[in-house]
């Protein structure tokens, strides 16, 4: 069965960290443009990071920059997304989704795969 699935997220406090994880089943991650996305209630969903699958390439969103990283782990199928000093307008569901082909990766449109989210919370 062909699935992603996130991990990681959870309740910290301003300024902590969480390191969120995109896990595949049923194909291989490698040659996929991974991106990863987030979506506040009553906001759309919005891109926050991306890695390409031919060349590594990555590309944060404003609000990612600096702050958080993206990263694969071939051996294990999976990207990563690390977050530092984590602000409550952090707060949302994370999603990660893999796609090929995909010519604006820091938009929701043209993946293959979604993930069913993980929610992230920042308390003040």
């Amino acid at each position: 069965q062909v699935q992603l699935v996130e991990s990681g997220g959870g309740l910290v406090q301003l300024g902590g960290s969480l390191r969120l994880s995109c896990t595949a089943s049923g194909f291989t991650l490698d040659y996929y443009t991974v991106g990863w996305f987030r979506q506040a209630p009553g906001k759309e969903r919005e891109g926050v990071s991306c890695i390409s699958g031919s060349d590594g390439i990555t590309d944060y969103a404003d609000c990612g920059k600096g702050r958080f990283t993206i990263s694969r782990d071939y051996a294990k199928n999976l990207v990563s997304l690390q977050m530092n000093s984590l602000k409550p307008e952090d707060t949302a569901v994370y999603y990660c989704a893999a796609g090929r082909g995909i010519m604006a990766p820091l938009l929701p449109y043209g993946y293959d795969y979604w993930g069913q989210g993980t929610q992230v919370t920042v308390s003040s």
